[in-house]
């Protein structure tokens, strides 16, 4: 039986252990808790137990789940990690608090235009496409300089920082030191990287943000 709550006490000793190591302080480090698939029973108790952040990959799965979720608790924050229809602008910016999937000219043109229309601007990390992998989103690292002065520039977009995801066939300390560099590059503070299988690397690497959704959650549920 799988157990968040314990799961979740495991894993930030990891995250303090693995900042300790890189010689940085963990309260620099934001764990997202990946609950994409899982339902309130297993979220409720992590929400107990004092974990705020949560990160969901599609917007019609979260709009489902997260207001009755959210419904009499304060300061919990969603953000969207995975990929970003520009038909779903709308319905994102008004829900997720965060991002993490901006990759293109015509998704940084909707969500610009619907900051200014309602007024509420989520905190965005550009995708970059550190593997340069024709299957992937994500803008290639040549391309970004050109893209993030793009979204401050003519979209007045809250660009806060960089997200990726290595190639799985490569190890992914590289990866994550290419991001590091291109928003180091460009004055971005935010590092988007690391998942279950790595997010101790990302660490070393300078990540801010950690997307971890087994290490707390456990397998996701098979598919009926």
């Amino acid at each position: 039986m799988v157990d968040p709550v314990a799961n979740l006490t495991h894993l930030r000793a990891r995250i303090d252990e693995a900042a300790r190591r890189a010689q940085r302080d963990p309260a620099e480090i934001e764990l997202i808790a990946i609950s994409k698939v899982h339902g309130a029973e297993r979220i409720s108790p992590v929400i107990a137990a004092g974990h705020t952040l949560f990160g969901e990959n599609r917007v019609q799965e979260a709009q489902a789940k997260w207001p009755a979720v959210r419904e009499g608790r304060e300061g919990l924050h969603l953000h969207l990690v995975g990929p970003l229809q520009t038909n779903k602008v709308r319905d994102a910016v008004a829900l997720f608090d965060a991002i993490h999937s901006l990759d293109r000219p015509k998704l940084a043109e909707a969500l610009a235009r619907e900051v200014e229309r309602s007024g509420r601007a989520p905190e965005l990390f550009i995708q970059i496409n550190t593997g340069e992998e024709a299957q992937k989103s994500g803008v290639l690292p040549l391309e970004a300089d050109g893209f993030i002065a793009m979204c401050r520039d003519t979209y007045n977009l809250p660009v806060k920082g960089l997200m990726a995801i290595p190639p799985l066939a490569e190890p992914p300390a590289p990866h994550f030191a290419l991001l590091r560099e291109i928003a180091r590059a460009n004055g971005l503070e935010g590092l988007s990287m690391g998942m279950t299988g790595d997010f101790e690397e990302a660490i070393a690497q300078g990540a801010t943000h950690i997307r971890v959704g087994t290490a707390v959650f456990g397998e996701r549920p098979a598919k009926t």
